[in-house]
């Protein structure tokens, strides 16, 4: 019988990592099933996500709490009951959220080989729940799988075996050459009246940037400042928008001339938004991993980041809090000075196939 593969998803940005797994596990002899562990559970956040990428998780589990160790726990008795009745040959987790961890302490409390797909990512900032997911994940798993070199020098210097750790490439760049066609054909730059570099686009939702009122109110005097840049096109994650109501400042958002604020939107939509952006301005991880491959560059608003090849010799830059700094790099932008960056080695498209060939590898031996 051939090998089963379970790759457990939970957020948006993990079902990005995934979306050439099926096909390309089941070339490879496996047979292969998708789990959702429901963390995000809107249809913006995930429904739609799943209907364009014509997945269909074979699995979901039912979340019954809010918060994270309650979610983590559902999560871990949920996963357990499924890995005790299907006995998967391999489990693989993508990235760093709490689902992550979750279905890594899952499979290693039922004695079943873990795969961590996006290895090795460190920010060195213990204050983000995500570092901790990552270190603790890679720790437990039994390969390794590296999207760029930061990631072989971080996990050795934890001493993790080298012969745990594969450098394949980034399975994110797969999806994006795997649905090229889709995302060019997606009317949403027509459906707002825009032109190529013509326009700046913005995603803010980290709990560092949204969920403080100050960092809020600054977030509002950077929008009007940015405004003479262009017109700026803001998709806002619920958090971001549960936040301005919060805090009272939605009207003025809404008053912001060349101020376009949207519902998340759909993974065609957003890729045909950040190829054809003058500059990215955002506080998201992987956000800087497609503004790389695409060369378009890129602002973090961040004081680290766990994606180092994003800034060398990609196209993003971490800017600080700062209007006077941000809005120098947006004239260099503007004037055609600003770096335009190198897409780092391996980020090709093939990195689920040299997954699949390594998990081959394994599983015979």
């Amino acid at each position: 019988m051939q090998p089963l593969l379970f790759t457990i998803v939970g957020t948006r940005p993990n079902f990005i990592k995934v979306t050439q797994f099926d096909r390309v596990f089941r070339k490879a002899g496996f047979r292969h099933e998708l789990i959702h562990t429901g963390q995000h559970y809107d249809l913006n956040m995930a429904g739609v996500f799943f209907r364009q990428f014509d997945l269909e998780p074979d699995h979901r589990l039912e979340l019954t709490h809010a918060s994270p160790t309650g979610q983590m726990a559902d999560i871990l008795l949920g996963l357990e009951s499924l890995f005790l009745k299907h006995k998967p040959a391999m489990v693989l987790v993508p990235g760093d959220v709490n689902s992550t961890l979750a279905a890594a302490l899952a499979a290693n409390k039922c004695g079943i080989p873990i795969a961590h797909i996006e290895s090795g990512l460190r920010s060195e900032d213990k204050g983000m729940p995500e570092e901790h997911n990552r270190i603790l994940t890679d720790h437990i798993s039994d390969l390794l799988f590296i999207t760029e070199q930061s990631g072989i020098d971080n996990l050795a210097k934890e001493n993790i075996r080298p012969d745990r750790i594969h450098m394949v490439g980034n399975t994110m760049i797969d999806t994006l050459v795997g649905f090229e066609g889709r995302i060019d054909a997606s009317p949403i730059m027509e459906d707002l009246g825009l032109q190529n570099g013509h326009y700046l686009l913005m995603t803010m939702h980290r709990p560092a940037t949204v969920d403080d009122k100050d960092a809020m109110v600054q977030l509002t005097r950077l929008i009007k400042s940015m405004s003479q840049f262009g017109r700026i096109i803001f998709p806002m994650h619920p958090r971001t928008r549960k936040r301005l109501e919060g805090f009272g400042l939605d009207k003025e958002w809404d008053s912001i001339e060349f101020l376009t604020l949207l519902e998340p939107l759909g993974y065609f939509a957003f890729q045909k938004l950040i190829k054809h952006a003058l500059v990215v301005v955002t506080d998201s991880g992987g956000i800087q991993e497609e503004t790389t491959f695409r060369q378009v560059p890129c602002l973090t608003l961040r004081p680290n980041t766990e994606r180092p090849s994003t800034l060398n010799p990609g196209s993003n830059t971490l800017v600080p809090f700062d209007i006077s700094a941000i809005t120098s790099f947006l004239q260099q932008i503007k004037q055609g000075t600003y770096k335009k960056g190198d897409i780092p080695p391996m980020w090709d498209g093939q990195a689920s196939e040299r997954i699949a060939e390594v998990i081959k590898r394994r599983l015979d031996a």
